[in-house]
């Protein structure tokens, strides 16, 4: 009844190992959706759990170096997609998953879509810091956009009673969740940037899935944000959660709380500000009026020193002296100018105008003879000159030429005849002589 001596005996840790084997390579990596049951945490910060479907059920276990990088906490009841490959557990032969990365079911889309609209805005501008508008300085009264129930606003309105409960809160109610949400929330971003009646708006929910995030992820409310005059401070979910009004907002906080925080100021940092101000006004108003009194005590001794008695010795002492320096430059003055005056008389005397007359009268005569013995003198070289040019140009008269037989011969025109071949029959000629002209006619 046993197997016969060449078939290979097992042993029960051989069977799983080689089983263990076979699934292992048979199913290297596979992903599958499912509701986790049964879900513990030891230790040893391993996750265990049961994942299972309307009609079979799976054991699963996701080691500690995976499940620390997750996002998402897992929890009984849930449906999740998960990544894995199939082993066995070789004590107790049980066959199980090994799950590499879990999400919540339907997210992966969720998340590709995420990441096409957060890439587009982005290539758009929706993101630049450029067009994010500051907080204002002076913050009196907020708007918070959120659900009227939700533990958003319980945080919010906790934070600014404690820090700052002199500031005005203005609850815009929306929708935070679901498919109509995100139009809720655009409705309250425009009603309050028409009523234009708060510095700042808070815009936000409490934690969830992304599912439960999604409206905070349309692109219609972050194009709203993005066109709003008021700044907006998006402060959606838990630390971890990121939606794309975070990335549009003017500024992100990490939750409600921190929002609150963010756009209020402490009131014990403005009660110690004031103090510190109040202290600097005091010492400034002491050393104030340390500064007068010194200022009048130096402005009473000038005015000692300008008191109209110590000015009239001042200005009786001047006036002698000036009397004094008068009388000698007075006496200084006639001196020079009596002295002046007893050099001047024999230059005087030197320059009397009867010897100029006489010394002018007498060089006035001599130059008198010198001028008409000139004249007489260019006169005489004036008729020389003239009679040898006349003599020249006698010599040279055309009528002198004429005078010894020569005769000059022109056509009726002017024109000299120099040769016959300038003549032809019938020309007239004229030909002049020293006493008169003949005309003749060439036949």
């Amino acid at each position: 009844m046993f197997s016969k001596p060449s078939q290979t005996v097992y042993t029960v840790s051989r069977l799983n190992r080689e089983i263990r084997t076979i699934l292992e390579q048979g199913f290297a990596s596979l992903v599958l959706t499912g509701e986790i049951s049964n879900f513990i945490t030891p230790a040893s910060g391993h996750w265990y759990f049961s994942l299972k479907d309307d009609k079979a059920q799976i054991k699963a276990a996701m080691w500690r170096g995976n499940n620390r990088n997750q996002s998402y906490r897992p929890a009984n009841g849930a449906q999740v997609t998960v990544k894995a490959r199939v082993s066995l557990y070789e004590p107790r032969g049980d066959y199980q998953l090994i799950v590499e990365h879990m999400e919540p079911a339907g997210e992966g889309q969720l998340k590709q879509e995420f990441d096409a609209l957060k890439m587009r805005l982005a290539a758009e501008g929706l993101f630049s810091s450029a067009y994010k508008k500051p907080l204002p300085q002076n913050i009196n009264r907020i708007g918070v956009i959120t659900s009227a129930t939700g533990a958003a606003i319980k945080d919010i309105l906790t934070v600014l009673k404690r820090r700052a409960p002199q500031l005005e809160v203005i609850i815009y109610p929306a929708m935070v969740q679901g498919k109509e949400a995100h139009l809720h929330l655009i409705n309250q971003i425009e009603l309050a940037n028409a009523r234009d009646e708060v510095d700042v708006l808070i815009l936000g929910r409490g934690g969830g899935s992304l599912e439960d995030l999604w409206c905070f992820n349309h692109e219609q409310l972050a194009r709203a944000i993005f066109e709003s005059e008021l700044p907006i401070v998006s402060a959606v979910g838990h630390e971890i959660d990121t939606t794309i009004s975070d990335y549009v907002a003017d500024v992100r906080a990490a939750t409600p709380s921190a929002a609150a925080e963010l756009v209020s100021p402490n009131t014990q940092e403005l009660h110690n500000k004031v103090t510190q101000l109040v202290n600097r006004l005091s010492n400034a108003f002491k050393h104030g009026i340390a500064d007068k009194r010194a200022l009048a005590t130096q402005l009473q001794h000038r005015l000692n020193l300008c008191h109209p008695r110590n000015q009239l010795s001042q200005k009786s002492q001047r006036l002698d002296e000036l009397s004094i320096a008068l009388q000698q430059a007075m006496r200084n003055r006639l001196y020079q100018q009596e002295r002046t005056l007893n050099n001047l008389t024999p230059r005087l005397m030197r320059q009397s105008p009867d010897k100029k007359l006489t010394s002018a009268s007498h060089q006035l005569s001599q130059l008198q003879a010198r001028l008409h013995q000139a004249i007489q003198h260019q006169l005489q070289q004036a008729n020389n000159s003239l009679a040898l040019q006349a003599s020249r140009l006698d010599s040279v008269s055309p009528l002198n030429v004429l005078a010894r037989g020569y005769s000059i011969t022109k056509t009726q025109q002017g024109k000299v005849v120099k040769s016959v071949g300038q003549i032809k029959t019938g020309d007239v000629l004229v030909t002049e002589l020293v006493d008169g002209s003949i005309e003749s006619q060439i036949i």
